[in-house]
């Protein structure tokens, strides 16, 4: 059995795939995931489990190299943004509108939905490299 890190195997195994620039999603309950982009459903009810808390799990696991979020965040979820802004200080954040944001999620490896309720809690992690 697993010791430390991620437990979810899906997770687990989407982190362990991705190559330098690969991206992977993670995303409110209302994100829609295109069809060809594997999802990985963690949401159980309203709010739980929360896109915060998912977040800073997969963080931990994933070296990230540039996040990607709607520019929306910074006048419609100003809590979240301001705390994605704390956990990323160091990381290279892109703002685009929710529309492309949307665009690009076709291209991500994996989109992991969490049960979270506000708006625009997306985020585009763009993998870095460790060496």
């Amino acid at each position: 059995m697993k010791k430390n890190g991620i437990l979810n195997s899906d997770i687990a195994t989407v982190l362990a795939h991705l190559g330098h620039t690969d991206t992977i999603v993670i995303a409110d309950c209302g994100l829609p995931v295109p069809e060809n982009v594997r999802k990985i459903d963690l949401s159980i009810k309203k709010g739980f489990p929360g896109f915060l808390d998912v977040l800073k799990e997969v963080v931990n696991d994933m070296e990230i190299e540039k996040v990607t979020l709607a520019t929306e965040i910074q006048g419609q979820n100003q809590s979240l943004h301001m705390d994605l802004k704390n956990l990323f200080v160091n990381t290279e954040m892109e703002l685009i509108n929710h529309e492309d944001l949307k665009k690009k999620t076709a291209d991500a490896k994996a989109v992991i939905r969490t049960g979270e309720v506000t708006p625009y809690a997306n985020v585009i992690l763009q993998a870095g490299v460790i060496f």
